[in-house]
């Protein structure tokens, strides 16, 4: 599912504009990211959680070249899903 069909269901059942449904997701995605910046993880309940996780530097090798290069630490963000999803799908 695309982004605009995102907003295209929300709009659908919550009878919304499909531009209220864009700023409503468009607002949640903006809250997110400064939640995640911030306190490193976002819980929803009933659906799973964010987190902000480190991952250290590591070798790597650059698959045309066999290559090998050195990789820099950086943060990732991890999703674990919720026992309500889980058990849903």
């Amino acid at each position: 599912m695309t982004k605009a069909e995102l907003i295209s269901q929300i709009a659908k059942a919550s009878n919304l504009s499909k531009a209220d449904a864009e700023r409503c997701l468009n607002s949640f995605i903006d809250i997110a990211k400064k939640t995640l910046k911030k306190e490193g993880k976002l819980a929803l309940a009933g659906f799973g959680s964010f987190s902000v996780v480190k991952r250290k530097a590591r070798k790597g090798r650059n698959p045309q070249t066999g290559e090998e290069i050195k990789i820099k630490a950086s943060k990732t963000v991890r999703f674990r899903p919720g026992k309500a999803l889980k058990e849903s799908i």
